[in-house]
């Protein structure tokens, strides 16, 4: 993957069709987001994590989590010509990690949540350790957008917001969606993290916060999309000036 910018996304219609027919309206959608975001022809990497504590028992059983699986990873067709998503699932600790590709896609966030056991408690940074060991390990230096599903807060906040500060040194932007009741005070800590003071805390702003609400396979896809993408655009610039993507 090259971070030199063309008009082209990273994995063409025709193959999309090929490839993951089932995925197109959303490849579609994304794009469309993209383009409105000035995104176009941008190259990143995208991983997903997902949470797994007890409280997110439902929205594995209605599908909600291989929903949200298949849109990140039309999304990630555009930006990322390997046709995969590093995902990992995460609760007390890492339950476990694995890729998401478009060949084979269809059930599979369900199938390997099944297969993980316990739903523990909610703890962020193990989540963000293992994306940071994976990127690190990769040898890219391109830049990765990494989305971040949460239910709730963390169980140890000042650990979380430690590596979202020393992880602003890499060229990760951490975008956290949060599922559930929008007035639950669990998501103070989300927005605290969105906006963390630049640069008394870290070198750049390198997290974004958005609410998809109790029943997140309602919000519109290309609504979904335009605010995963809302502030990645920003920290592309900012992340440039300060010589964290070179």
């Amino acid at each position: 993957m090259s971070n030199v910018r063309d008009a082209a996304p990273a994995i063409s219609l025709s193959t999309m069709q090929a490839r993951a027919p089932g995925l197109v309206s959303l490849y579609k959608r994304a794009g469309s987001s993209l383009r409105a975001h000035a995104l176009e022809g941008v190259r990143a990497a995208v991983y997903l994590v997902l949470d797994r504590s007890g409280s997110m028992r439902r929205y594995y059983k209605d599908g909600t989590m291989q929903h949200l699986g298949e849109q990140v990873l039309s999304l990630s067709a555009h930006l990322d010509d390997d046709g995969t998503v590093p995902v990992v699932f995460f609760s007390t600790d890492v339950d476990g990690s694995t890729d998401l590709r478009l060949g084979d896609y269809p059930s599979r966030i369900d199938k390997l949540h099944e297969n993980l056991g316990h739903m523990g408690r909610t703890n962020y940074h193990w989540a963000m350790d293992e994306v940071i060991d994976h990127y690190l390990g990769s040898g890219s230096t391109d830049p990765a957008l990494v989305i971040f599903q949460t239910d709730g807060g963390p169980t140890s906040r000042p650990a979380a917001e430690r590596y979202l500060c020393k992880a602003a040194r890499l060229p990760l932007f951490w975008q956290f969606i949060g599922f559930g009741d929008p007035d639950d005070n669990e998501f103070a800590f989300l927005h605290r993290l969105d906006t963390l003071a630049v640069p008394a805390c870290r070198i750049v702003d390198n997290a974004g916060f958005f609410h998809a609400g109790r029943d997140p396979r309602a919000t519109d896809d290309g609504l979904l999309y335009d605010q995963l993408l809302q502030e990645f655009p920003h920290w592309l610039s900012a992340a440039r000036t300060a010589r964290v993507i070179t």
